[in-house]
């Protein structure tokens, strides 16, 4: 099978590094000339050094040859790369394939999953091919080779578990789970709740803290979704509860990072240049806070997390705001 990877970001790599263990033919697409240069020379990703590449996976610059008959597309770029991606994808004419959706993230203003970003640029005719992998995964250690698991989705039954067999190996297990609403959700939101996890590290609020907003947060998550049509059982999966016991607890989840730094002091735009990658939260929170007043479904730890970012509120101050919530009786 021939397939396509739409971004070299660690995650991209690490995917497409995976894919191509397998013995599939993938071509790798970026648009960073220099990025190109170096793993073509040095069969290696900058951020991933002594892991080479497989010789069955090559890199490219040119979207169109990247597409030419791909019968697999695996999107890794970023939420907010994802629309003008497949409209590059829709020009090109080879968008016949399904497609595999794996970054996290929820479109500002549209309030869109991503799936749905894709299916609206390349029409509901596409609907059928559009999946999505998520869960608690760090390209950190699924490159080498540790025990991970995920889930993949799509609208489609046949393509969900074409993406199950295309992705799953000894050490990377993907279970097939046909709420794509709720893997999608959930992977996204998440990340929202890392940074104020990362935020309380920050501060120093202790593990009582952490494991309060980590419920909380999974809470607010359901609530959310479950307005949007999602199964609520979805979110106490592993895209849901599982990527938030990963990205809320680790230090290396560049959300957690970024909500630590911005606790310790580092402005949003100082913390972002200190981690060096998109912190997808961030993105995220915006889209998420739009859609709890378009649904009237409360979401103050979210509302919080906006507020510290977009509002300059002092994290201890949006805290002790939290803390100072009206208390009622706990629905779940």
């Amino acid at each position: 099978m021939r397939i396509a990877c739409l971004g070299v970001g660690s995650w991209g790599f690490c995917l497409a590094r995976l894919l191509a263990g397998k013995g599939y033919d993938v071509i790798s697409w970026t648009t960073r000339p220099q990025l190109l240069e170096f793993l073509q020379l040095k069969k290696e990703h900058p951020n991933f050094p002594g892991f080479s590449t497989p010789a069955s996976l090559t890199f490219t610059t040119d979207l169109h040859h990247a597409l030419s008959h791909a019968e697999l597309i695996v999107e890794a770029v970023t939420s907010a790369g994802v629309r003008q991606v497949f409209r590059q994808v829709k020009e090109s004419g080879l968008s016949h394939c399904p497609i595999v959706i794996t970054s996290k993230g929820i479109e500002q203003d549209s309030g869109l999953i991503l799936p749905d970003v894709v299916v609206e640029i390349l029409g509901e005719e596409a609907r059928h091919k559009v999946g999505v992998m998520s869960g608690p995964s760090f390209a950190q250690e699924v490159i080498r080779g540790l025990p991970v698991s995920v889930v993949g989705s799509a609208y489609d039954f046949n393509v969900m578990m074409q993406i199950c067999e295309a992705f799953t190996t000894a050490t990377f297990r993907v279970y097939p789970n046909d709420d794509i609403l709720g893997v999608s959700y959930g992977g996204a939101l998440k990340n929202i709740i890392a940074i104020a996890c990362g935020i309380a590290e920050g501060l120093s609020l202790g593990y009582s803290c952490a494991a309060a907003l980590m419920t909380r947060g999974l809470h607010e998550i359901r609530k959310l979704a479950v307005a949007r049509g999602c199964k609520g059982e979805t979110l106490n999966g592993l895209s849901g509860m599982g990527d938030i016991c990963l990205t809320c607890t680790a230090p290396i989840s560049r959300n957690f990072r970024y909500g630590y730094l911005l606790a310790q002091g580092h402005t949003p735009e100082s913390a972002q240049k200190e981690i060096g990658m998109v912190i997808e939260g961030a993105y995220s929170c915006v889209s998420a806070l739009q859609l709890s007043k378009q649904l009237l479904v409360a979401m103050p730890i979210t509302e919080m997390v906006y507020k510290i970012i977009y509002a300059s509120f002092p994290p201890q101050y949006a805290v002790d705001l939290l803390m100072q919530r009206e208390v009622k009786q706990e629905h779940l």
